[in-house]
């Protein structure tokens, strides 16, 4: 009697063959496998340096904004600074990536603070700073426009959320003498040769300024250079140092 779980022996002896003869490597499957790596590790890139790296240099740029701050508020007020809030302070015009400013934006966040320095060089100033004064603009306070520009993404993107800022958000620029409060107005967008939103009076060449206003610009759409997005604000007040923060900065935001 044979038992019905012990294979005939011509069997095993041909199962055994087969087992044994090795299988051919596939170039195309080999060459599959490395694309499919090198996809996951691009995209594992992509999302460090789009999202967690950006993450990570956003809070150290608010972090960095804040002790600046900090600094400024602890230095004791020069007897000759201007105390007046109707009078606003004009600070001279920064040299090529010279921190002079912080800008503070509370639809951005409760924590958002962003150092401003002159010029607009992205090795000098837009990448390791963060916001740039365009050199030809005027300063904030001073009639005319103070236009700064500043990344939408990449290298801590100070001005991501530039899209939802609301009309009569505060947009505040504090300086060692005080602050100036701006309120937003509107927005526009513009071809990257717009440079009309740089006038005194944006897209308005020859027209003498009158008003002090503020034009944050960066790029459009996200994660394109194909034009820019232009924010227009109009100046509000001014509140010098001795004073104390404005309630601009703190005060609840409107849906």
């Amino acid at each position: 009697m044979v038992a019905h779980d012990v294979p005939a022996r011509g069997a095993t002896r041909r199962g055994r063959s087969r087992r044994g003869r090795p299988h051919p490597i596939s170039v195309v499957g080999v060459l599959g496998e490395l694309l499919v790596t090198a996809g996951v590790c691009v995209l594992l890139f992509l999302v460090w340096q789009l999202w967690l790296n950006d993450a990570v240099l956003r809070a150290a740029q608010n972090n960095e904004a804040a002790a600046l701050s900090e600094q400024w508020s602890e230095e004791p007020i020069r007897p000759d600074t201007p105390s007046d809030p109707l009078t606003p302070v004009v600070v001279p015009q920064p040299s090529d990536a010279e921190i002079f400013g912080i800008l503070l934006v509370p639809r951005f966040g409760a924590d958002y603070a962003a150092k401003l320095a002159g010029g607009v060089s992205a090795s000098r100033t837009l990448n390791p700073i963060g916001l740039g004064h365009y050199p030809e603009t005027q300063m904030p306070g001073e009639a005319g426009n103070f236009a700064v520009a500043g990344h939408r993404n990449t290298h801590g993107k100070p001005l991501n959320l530039i899209g939802e800022l609301r009309v009569g958000d505060a947009i505040v620029v504090e300086v060692p003498e005080g602050w100036y409060t701006y309120r937003f107005r509107t927005l526009e967008y513009v071809q990257p040769s717009g440079v009309g939103v740089l006038e005194p009076v944006p897209q308005a060449d020859g027209v003498a300024a009158s008003d002090s206003i503020i034009t944050l610009t960066s790029c459009n759409p996200a994660f394109s250079t194909a034009e820019r997005i232009i924010a227009y604000g109009a100046f509000e007040s001014w509140t010098p140092r001795a004073s104390g923060p404005p309630a601009s900065i703190t005060e609840p935001l409107e849906d």
